[in-house]
């Protein structure tokens, strides 16, 4: 059996990591307005996480990209926050162990870059990833942080590192 790699993104994954996450919404029936799927930043990730202290780990399988999820320092977060963004799978990746590494690498590297916090925005609909959160010790919030411009997200949640 082969093994999945997880590695930094590269610019060649922009066009498979979209089409994963906006099929993500789409498959969970979840709202698209106000929500990466519409960000347009969504087409550019390689481009979006050259910014300092961010990274983005993408999951890959003989080829064929599985899933990402990494860390950004959203304007607006308090000072030591970081927020954990763009953690989307494949249908064909639930389920196996793939989010749960991804998951880990980006809170290791939160914590290499010195960060104390990490947020994170999500919707209902994603429950299963929210489920995890909370076994991960996040712990929802009753309002937003930061200025992600993803307004239609209704669930925020906070982890001390």
């Amino acid at each position: 059996m082969n093994t999945v790699t997880i590695r930094p993104v590269e610019a060649g994954d922009n066009n498979s990591l979209a089409r994963i996450i906006r099929a993500a919404f789409l498959e969970f029936r979840a709202p698209t307005k106000n929500t990466v799927f519409e960000d347009p930043t969504t087409d550019h990730l390689f481009e979006l996480f050259q910014t300092a202290n961010a990274v983005l780990w993408v999951a890959e399988l003989d080829g064929e990209l599985l899933g990402c999820c990494g860390i950004y320092p959203t304007e607006g977060l308090p000072e030591g926050c970081t927020e954990l963004v763009k953690f989307y799978l494949s249908d064909a990746a639930r389920g196996k162990g793939v989010g749960k590494a991804l998951f880990l690498k980006s809170l290791e590297s939160a914590s290499r870059l010195n960060y104390k916090e990490v947020y994170l925005e999500s919707l209902p609909q994603f429950a299963t990833a929210v489920g995890m959160y909370e076994k991960m010790g996040f712990r929802k919030l009753d309002h937003a942080l930061g200025n992600s411009g993803h307004t239609g997200c209704t669930i925020w949640m906070l982890k001390t590192l």
